[in-house]
């Protein structure tokens, strides 16, 4: 196969038209060509009144190799490469089975890699399956049910079923490992376009079916998965961990379990460092949910090419460098989508952003976050938990004590009054808003920031500072507050047989990253069992 990038059609192209563009490239006849695949579709939306569609195509013709010496001066050909994943291990006929503890993309994807290469994992997960925990999470937004094991943050999936579902990201992947978890989401019902769209997303909807297509997947190949079983206890003797004990007493034996908890288990990471397990404080962000019409995001990204069918949602990133020394920028842009609550905590309140495949809501929004390191929140490897838990609980109470966010619009916010009523963007958050002066929800460094920041982003996106923009706090979890370190073999500093994973371990930032962790995490797994039982023989 032959890899040809950087083809730009208009806008407006027809599909006949790539195909032509990929005749113009190749010194080769119509038919000559044999077939192609489209392996990447981004666009240059640079000009707005010029915008174009770039594609990359793997083609195969009847004379690859040859074209490809007639070609070799061309940066924009070359031989496709193998992008194929190749497991690193098959289970022994004798080994003792891992556990995994959680099923967000980290967890799923560990448990799916050791079950495919023979390993049939024990897969631990303290909320209920995705069908049963959405119903959860819905009573805290229509009814403020609020269920603290079962909700936006823990059950079935992650906290990334609740959010727009994005499948990019910018690490480093010489294996392939994304590309495989791309070709699974798809095997498991995702829409076959994110093998090629520059940024894909799934959305919530679709993200249930997939989970439970994953789940059936692994079942099949002799993985069992438990939920509501709670792990509250490492068994550990002489730095080795040896099981673990669930909320309902019974203990399972193991001498590998990979720790995927996600950022917000806030309860096992003090059981972990009561326990000796190394831990440290990491910087995170903290901020608010910002909100704006999505037709204004569309127009100032595409101009008049605003809803284009191949152009979709526009989405946004944006940075500023505060005078105070922090910067602020934006965080999980949500294009078309809604502000959601995703506290894990009674008497709490958190805000994220989610959006479905169709990103046809009337708002678009982010969090708009400013950096902050534990020197802010001294008081060793916990602290940055106990820094967060007090601005959730002061944004409940902001919120009126009945788990609505407190609100304010961006033209208050900046002359530092109180909001009493929404102008003409409707907040999207549920249950409700109550309206206030948020100046109070976090600390002085970061509203200063932010009241810096949204003025230079106006500058950038024009309207993005809005008298009408609403402001929603308070955003806390952009990334765990903690670090459980690992060595070189993926396995914590100082307890042999504990993998930390993901997010929660602080080794990634989103759904594609985390799952990628968790298939290199399994592979260490898979490689450790497959060493000891050779020691064994």
């Amino acid at each position: 196969m032959l890899r040809l990038t950087d083809l730009k059609l208009p806008l407006d192209h027809h599909v006949h038209e790539l195909k032509s563009a990929i005749l113009n490239k190749l010194p080769i006849e119509t038919d000559e060509l044999l077939s192609y695949t489209l392996v990447k579709r981004s666009y240059d939306a640079r000009k707005r009144g010029a915008i174009f569609v770039i594609y990359t195509v793997d083609v195969n013709t009847v004379n690859n190799a040859g074209i490809l010496l007639r070609c070799r001066h061309d940066v924009t050909v070359k031989a496709a490469p193998d992008t194929a994943y190749r497991f690193v291990a098959r289970a022994p006929s004798v080994y003792a089975r891992p556990i995994i503890i959680g099923t967000g993309p980290c967890g799923l994807f560990a448990g799916l890699t050791l079950a495919q290469m023979g390993f049939r994992p024990i897969i631990l997960e303290r909320g209920k399956a995705v069908r049963e925990r959405t119903a959860d999470t819905f009573g805290l937004w229509r009814q403020r049910a609020f269920n603290a094991e079962s909700n936006v943050q823990f059950g079935e999936g992650g906290a990334g079923t609740f959010s727009d579902g994005k499948l990019y990201s910018q690490i480093k992947d010489p294996q392939f490992r994304a590309r495989k978890v791309l070709n699974e989401l798809v095997k498991a019902g995702a829409p076959e376009e994110i093998l090629y769209v520059n940024k894909p997303h799934i959305g919530t909807f679709r993200l249930v079916t997939v989970v439970e297509n994953m789940r059936a997947a692994i079942e099949s190949l002799g993985g069992e998965i438990r939920f509501q079983s709670r792990v509250d206890d490492l068994l550990i003797e002489h730095g080795q961990v040896h099981g673990v004990k669930l909320d309902n007493g019974e203990t399972l034996a193991a001498t590998q379990v990979v720790l995927a908890v996600g950022h917000s288990a806030r309860d096992t990471f003090r059981m972990l460092h009561a326990r000796g397990v190394y831990i440290e404080a990491k910087p995170f962000s903290i901020g608010f949910r910002i909100e704006h019409p999505q037709s204004l995001i569309d127009h100032s990204r595409f101009g008049d090419h605003a809803g284009h069918p191949l152009l979709g949602a526009a989405d946004y990133k944006l940075v500023h460098h505060c005078d105070n020394g922090r910067t602020v920028y934006s965080f999980c842009m949500c294009p078309g989508g809604t502000v959601v609550a995703a506290t894990s905590e009674a008497g709490h309140v958190v805000t994220n952003g989610m959006s479905q495949y169709s990103r046809n809501e009337r708002n678009a929004n982010s969090a708009i976050v400013v950096d902050i390191t534990p020197a802010d929140y001294p008081g060793g490897a916990l602290a940055g938990i106990e820094f967060q838990r007090g601005l959730e609980r002061r944004a409940f109470e902001l919120g009126g004590g009945n788990y609505n966010a407190p609100a304010q619009k961006v033209s208050d916010f900046l002359a530092g009054r109180s909001s009493t009523q929404a102008g003409s963007v409707l907040p999207s958050y549920t249950p409700g808003v109550n309206w206030c002066d948020l100046t109070s929800s976090l600390p002085r460094y970061a509203i200063d920031a932010i009241n810096q920041a949204l003025p230079a982003f106006d500058n950038k996106i024009k309207g993005f500072a809005m008298a009408d923009a609403v402001l929603t706090g308070v955003e806390t979890r952009t990334s765990s507050p903690v670090r459980i370190k690992r060595d070189a073999s993926y396995q914590s500093l100082n307890t042999h047989g504990l993998y930390p994973a993901g997010e929660g371990a602080g080794y990634a930032g989103g759904i594609l990253s985390a799952a990628v962790d968790g298939i290199k995490v399994a592979e260490a797994v898979a490689l450790n069992i497959v060493s000891i039982q050779a020691e064994k023989l």
